[in-house]
C-alpha cells in the first residue's frame, strides 16, 4: 500500500504546506493532493507543490468537471505533466449541486454521464491519434449548435502527451464506483473503513467487466482519504474531527439529495445519519457534531495516541496487502503525524 497526503484543505500558509510535501517526499509518500471547493482551485495548488519537488506525484483531488471544458482540463494535465517529468496525476470529478449550481452557475445535470464523456474525451486528446471529435449529451466537438459560426475545426493537440497519464475520480457512491471501475485508473473515496471493501466490490467489479480487457484490482487504485490526529487523549481527538464529518454528513447537500450522508448509512449509521443531518439543516450545527458517534470515527480515521493509530494501521495494511486499498491518502497536518506513518507503512 503507498501512502499520500491531501494537502489542498490544510491550515496554514503555502510555505507550510510546500514543507510538508516535501517532508512527505523524503518518506517515500508516493503522491500529494489538492482540492478545491469555493475557494483555492486545486491546479494552481498543484502547479506550486510540483514546481517545490522532484519525486512525489502531485494530483489534483478533485478539479471541478463544470468548471473547466474536458479540453482545458487535458491541456493542464499535459502542460503539468510536461513541466514535472511525468509527475501529475488527473483528478476529476462532478463535485455537489450546491456548488456546482450555485457557485460555478452551472446544471448539475447527470453527472455519471458528464463523467463518461470527460474521460472519453481527455483520453482521445492524450491518444493523439485524430482530430478531436466527440457527440455527446454534454458535449460536442466541433460545436455546430445555435449561436456557434460553422466554422470551428476538429484538433489534434500540438503536444505529445504520455496517453497512460492516470486519471481518478472522486467517487464513492455505487453508481459513480462503476463509472470509475470502467473509466478511471484510480479513485479517490472521501473516507473509508478498510474493513467494509465489500461495500464498494461488487460495483469494482461491474465496472471492470464493462471495461474488458481484464482489467482489474491490479490496475486500478482505490485511494481513500482517511483523517489523522494524534492526541494521547482519544476522546479529544474524536472531538478535533466532529465537525469536519458533521459538515459532510449534515451540510453537503439537501434533505434527499446529499450523496455523504446515503454513504455513511450505507456503512451501518442509518440512525446516526438521519439525526445528524436533522439538526445540521435545522441549524444546529455544534448538535449535529456531538451526534457524529466516536465508533465510526474510529472506523474511518486514525487518531489517538501513536501506538493505537500504529494497530489501526494494521487493519490498512492488511487490505493494502489483499489488494483492496491501493493508496491512502491522508490528512495530516503535521510532521509528527506523516512520520509515525511513514514508519508503520513504509
Amino acid at each position: 500500500m503507498k501512502l499520500g497526503i491531501m494537502v489542498g484543505s490544510m491550515p496554514g500558509t503555502i510555505a507550510d504546506r510546500v514543507a510538508l510535501v516535501q517532508e512527505a517526499e523524503s518518506l517515500g509518500f508516493d503522491s500529494a493532493w489538492t482540492s478545491e471547493a469555493w475557494g483555492r482551485d486545486a491546479v494552481t495548488h498543484a502547479s506550486w507543490l510540483l514546481a517545490h519537488t522532484h519525486a512525489i506525484k502531485v494530483g489534483t483531488g478533485i478539479m471541478q468537471m463544470s468548471a473547466r471544458t474536458p479540453a482545458m482540463a487535458a491541456m493542464t494535465a499535459m502542460s503539468l505533466q510536461e513541466m514535472s517529468g511525468g509527475r501529475f496525476l488527473l483528478g476529476i470529478g462532478p463535485s455537489g449541486p450546491q456548488v456546482i449550481e450555485g457557485w460555478h452557475g452551472e446544471p448539475f445535470g447527470k453527472p455519471l454521464a458528464r463523467s463518461r464523456e470527460y474521460i472519453a474525451i481527455v483520453r482521445k486528446i492524450l491518444a493523439r491519434e485524430e482530430p478531436l471529435r466527440h457527440q455527446g449529451e454534454h458535449y460536442q466537438i466541433p460545436n455546430t449548435g445555435p449561436g456557434t459560426t460553422g466554422l470551428g475545426k476538429a484538433l489534434k493537440t500540438i503536444l505529445h502527451p504520455d496517453p497512460n497519464l492516470k486519471i481518478y475520480t472522486g467517487a464513492f457512491t455505487p453508481a459513480g464506483i462503476r463509472t470509475a471501475a470502467e473509466h478511471a485508473d484510480g479513485t479517490l473515496p472521501i473516507f473509508m473503513n478498510p474493513q467494509r471493501f465489500e461495500i464498494f466490490a461488487d460495483d469494482l467489479n461491474q465496472g471492470f467487466a464493462k471495461a474488458g480487457g481484464g482489467k482489474t484490482l491490479e490496475d486500478f487504485d482505490l485511494a481513500p482519504f482517511c483523517r489523522v490526529v494524534i492526541n494521547s487523549d482519544v476522546n479529544r481527538a474524536r472531538d478535533a474531527l466532529r465537525d469536519y464529518y458533521a459538515l459532510y454528513v449534515g451540510g453537503m447537500g439537501a434533505r434527499g439529495k446529499n450523496f455523504y450522508n446515503t454513504y455513511v448509512r450505507s456503512l451501518g449509521y442509518e440512525a446516526m445519519a438521519q439525526k445528524v443531518q436533522d439538526l445540521y439543516l435545522d441549524g444546529h450545527k455544534r448538535e449535529a457534531a456531538a451526534h457524529i458517534e466516536g465508533a465510526f470515527i474510529d472506523e474511518v480515521a486514525l487518531l489517538g495516541p501513536p501506538a493505537r493509530i500504529r494497530d489501526r494501521l494494521q487493519i490498512w495494511t492488511e487490505a493494502g496487502k489483499a489488494g483492496k486499498v491501493g493508496t491512502l491518502v491522508v490528512f495530516a497536518p503535521n510532521v509528527d503525524s506523516i512520520r509515525l506513518l511513514a514508519e508503520t507503512v513504509l
